[in-house]
């Protein structure tokens, strides 16, 4: 080989060349058919959509139907205890309790319904998030521990919290005059009950 010769570089094919150089971009054209189905497709993604938001917006509960499921759980309990408390002041507040959950539930039929609330078919979900399972769970286990008296009332103390809370949010939120006079009147003769609960102390009865 002489090196004073420059190397000799064979031509490049043209098919070489053709593979090399870019491409040109392919076009996506659609027909009238395909884009008319793709526009199907898409209407109905969009109306799903909407479907659901309607349907999560719907569903939502309704603070006046949390409210009647938590009193008829309570009442509940309160049946529950009836037998098992052994303090005689205990049994005479929780006897008082009873009559008031029992006016309560009654009574709020009517302004609950004109809030779209019918108290004998609550949703099952809201019935289950209210359920009072697990609070005489805990019930039973004060009793084989024989610590019942102060436990219900600590129980029952938070739980008429809840409820008078629950009461005042709904007073304050809610259009339905007749529903906020029935209020008026249960928070006033609940909250002093509550109280009663709360102060309990069965080493003075």
């Amino acid at each position: 080989m002489n090196l004073d010769q420059p190397p000799q570089i064979p031509p490049l094919s043209t098919d070489y060349l053709d593979q090399i150089a870019p491409q040109p971009k392919r076009r996506f054209n659609l027909d009238k058919k395909q884009r008319i189905i793709l526009g199907g497709i898409a209407a109905v993604v969009v109306v799903l959509i909407m479907v659901i938001i309607v349907s999560s917006m719907s569903s939502s509960t309704k603070p006046t139907e949390t409210l009647a499921a938590r009193l008829k759980s309570t009442a509940t309990v309160v049946d529950d205890a009836a037998g098992k408390i052994k303090s005689s002041s205990l049994r005479a507040l929780n006897s008082n309790l009873k009559i008031f959950l029992t006016n309560t539930i009654r009574d709020i039929k009517t302004p609950l319904q004109k809030d779209g609330v019918d108290i004998n078919k609550l949703d099952k979900d809201v019935v289950k998030k209210e359920s009072s399972d697990k609070m005489l769970a805990t019930l039973e286990d004060a009793r084989l521990n024989a610590r019942y008296d102060r436990i219900y009332a600590v129980e029952m103390a938070y739980r008429l919290d809840t409820i008078v809370t629950l009461m005042q949010q709904i007073y304050k939120n809610t259009n339905n005059q007749a529903l906020k006079t029935f209020l008026d009147s249960a928070y006033n003769n609940l909250e002093p009950t509550q109280k009663q609960f709360a102060n309990f102390d069965e080493t003075n009865y």
